[in-house]
């Protein structure tokens, strides 16, 4: 029993060293055991590449703008009593948004109202003057000076009621200032003030803003080397009003109603060599919000020797994006592509692919570099190899 236990000790090391050089199973092969051990060619599904007519597509990052948004701020003093509309609904304009303390505006009005009286009542005096004085000045009872004071003296009073109607409209003006009304139609957010607040006329304290829902603006910045080659590519003859744009939301879907571009900045920002586009969209759902991000697909004019590909035969990586390609011999090369807009479930290829070509759309996962495979689905017709041998 100890001799067995000894031999099995000693031989140990000597069978795993024998099953390290390939002793074990002959059908298994190792790293470098070439095309004795290697499986069939992977299958994959291919595409011959064609050329055809794309839009040019361009896709900006931008924001969402309001159309109109107009600032409620306080144009009279005092404390704030009530708010009287709810946050986040819609009003109309000229609709009471807030109620001021209008006490000490009221006392103005009616100090205002006692001046104008008194104005008045001096007028019809200095009138009732001038009328005794007429008649005595053909007589030599006054004096021609008495009788030119007597009119200066009802101009005078004449436009001290004209000063004083003046104050008493700016007195009611200012009263009516209490009342905080719209002026615009919109949704109005969230009040800036409560109740017992103290708001300036002068610091022209914010009290709410509202903004207008529908329609609303989409604004991109987008380069001018981007915008001019999209002109040259055949879209400088589309008026600006005649461009679609379509976008794609924050979650990844897309916003159903297209917009069209309305406004072009004719200056070009000198620090970032950027352009200001800007397209209006309907909003009748209500789904866009002021300050919400999106991106924005412009399409302008098209490219009749364009190349699309499908979705699923790009690879995106962190620098950017490329497609398997496959050679006359059916091996497989990574090609770095560079991607212009989506239409449809397709890339629109920039750069990197020519017609004829072949790329894997189906199974690039499965397959390395210099690999050869097995193509379903497009046998590499005739034209197609005459073509890239061209």
């Amino acid at each position: 029993m100890t001799n067995t236990i000894f031999r099995r000790i000693a031989y140990g090391p000597f069978l795993l060293a024998l099953a390290s050089c390939g002793g074990g199973n002959p059908q298994q092969g190792g790293a470098g055991g070439g095309e004795m051990g290697a499986g069939p060619p992977p299958l994959v599904v291919a595409m011959t590449v064609r050329a055809q007519q794309v839009p040019n597509i361009v896709e900006l990052p931008g924001r969402i703008e309001a159309v109109r948004t107009a600032e409620v701020r306080a144009r009279a003093d005092g404390i704030v009593e009530r708010r009287l509309y709810q946050e986040g609904t819609d009003v109309t304009a000229g609709q009471p948004l807030f109620r001021i303390d209008p006490r000490d505006l009221a006392q103005q009005v009616e100090q205002s109202r006692a001046a104008l009286a008194r104005s008045e009542a001096a007028r019809t005096n200095a009138a009732s003057v001038v009328r005794r004085y007429a008649p005595l000045v053909s007589e030599r009872a006054v004096s021609a000076q008495e009788y030119d004071q007597a009119q200066a003296t009802l101009r005078q009073e004449t436009a001290n009621v004209a000063d004083a109607r003046a104050a008493l409209a700016r007195a009611r003006l200012q009263l009516g200032y209490t009342i905080v009304r719209a002026p615009i139609a919109g949704r109005v957010g969230r009040a800036q003030v409560t109740e017992g607040a103290l708001v300036s006329a002068s610091q022209a304290t914010l009290l709410a803003t509202i903004e207008q829902p529908s329609p609303i603006y989409a604004v991109f910045t987008q380069s001018n080397a981007a915008i001019l080659d999209l002109r040259q590519a055949g879209a400088a003859s589309t008026p600006l009003s005649q461009v679609e744009v379509r976008l794609v939301l924050a979650n990844g879907r897309d916003y159903g109603p297209v917009g069209r571009l309305d406004f072009a900045d004719q200056v070009v920002d000198p620090q970032t060599g950027s352009q200001v586009l800007r397209a209006i969209f309907p909003n009748g759902e209500r789904l866009l919000l002021p300050g919400q991000f999106i991106r924005g697909r412009i399409a302008m004019g098209t490219n009749p020797n364009g190349i699309l590909v499908p979705a699923s035969a790009v690879q995106i990586g962190e620098r950017n994006a490329s497609v398997s390609v496959v050679g006359k011999d059916g091996s497989v090369a990574p090609r770095p592509v560079q991607l212009g807009g989506q239409v449809g479930g397709n890339w629109v290829i920039k750069s990197g692919l020519k017609a004829g070509e072949r790329i894997i759309t189906d199974g690039w996962q499965k397959v390395q570099p210099g690999q050869k495979v097995q193509v379903r689905g497009d046998p590499a017709p005739a034209a197609a190899q005459q073509t890239q041998g061209n």
